[in-house]
């Protein structure tokens, strides 16, 4: 489909002016009818955002259409004012009383409970006269209310629902990685634990040429070649001597817990 020219644009724009004045004077229900067909995809792509986070996007779309509706009862053409800005902030503002009082799972204070309502009806109000999302200051001297207070209460406004599980992080350049790419994974440091738990169970057992061959090895990752220049044998011999060791140590540990086992089990 080709978009419209100027003068079609400027058809449209003439048309839907009629429409408002036809709604504000006459309460003309065909014209309402047909300015909610004109911007139920706005309020459908509002609700469309939070879609299949904590609710069905069916339900949201209605939620967003009833704030549609009120947005165009509400409405007067001959302030000046853009629909759209008009708009926006009073499906919002549905759609946060839902979230509000339907699905809320952290339950914030009373106290808080209450300012957040008071914050989301002194926005609309605000957006609505200066045409602009207001500041937290704008909207403190609005309703007289601390500075502080106003900023406690959005910041519990922005926090008081867990991401969905499958929710990603959103990071200074964007999304980040979705939440079981970094919680519920296995951490391999509890093995550790466990072998080394075993180890120092059997390391007395060793004598202290043993343990430094060990500890060469494993702790300060000496190849065998220096090693055997460190205590003065051959390589073949450092590897004879770590097999050995090793051997000795993996036995005295799978010993050490199954006697554990044994103990621990109920007789």
């Amino acid at each position: 489909m080709n978009a419209p020219s100027t003068a079609e644009r400027t058809a449209i724009h003439g048309h839907e002016r009629e429409l408002w004045r036809r709604l504000g004077r006459q309460r003309d229900q065909e014209a309402r009818e047909e300015l909610v067909a004109i911007y139920l995809p706005m309020a459908r792509r509002m609700a469309g955002r939070y879609a299949g986070v904590v609710e069905p996007y069916d339900d949201l779309v209605q939620v967003a259409s009833i704030g549609l509706l009120n947005a165009i009862d509400r409405y007067d053409i001959e302030r000046g004012t853009p629909f759209i800005g008009f708009a926006k902030p009073t499906i919002m503002g549905e759609l946060k009383r839902y979230f509000r009082d339907k699905v809320w799972t952290i339950r914030v204070p009373r106290v808080l409970h209450d300012r957040m309502a008071a914050i989301e009806t002194a926005t609309e109000d605000l957006t609505e006269e200066l045409s602009r999302p207001p500041s937290p200051k704008e909207i403190a001297a609005h309703l007289q209310m601390d500075l502080g207070d106003v900023l406690e209460t959005l910041a519990a406004e922005e926090n008081r629902r867990p991401l969905g599980f499958e929710a990603h992080i959103q990071g200074e350049d964007g999304d980040g990685p979705a939440t079981p790419e970094w919680i519920g994974r296995v951490d391999d440091g509890y093995e550790l634990v466990e072998d080394r738990l075993a180890v120092e169970t059997v390391l007395p057992s060793l004598d202290d040429r043993e343990r430094e061959v060990l500890r060469l090895r494993f702790v300060e990752d000496l190849p065998q070649s220096k090693i055997a220049a460190r205590i003065g044998c051959s390589q073949m011999h450092v590897s004879r001597l770590l097999r050995g060791t090793l051997a000795r140590l993996r036995e005295q540990a799978e010993a050490t817990g199954e006697a554990t086992r044994t103990t621990a089990s109920p007789r």
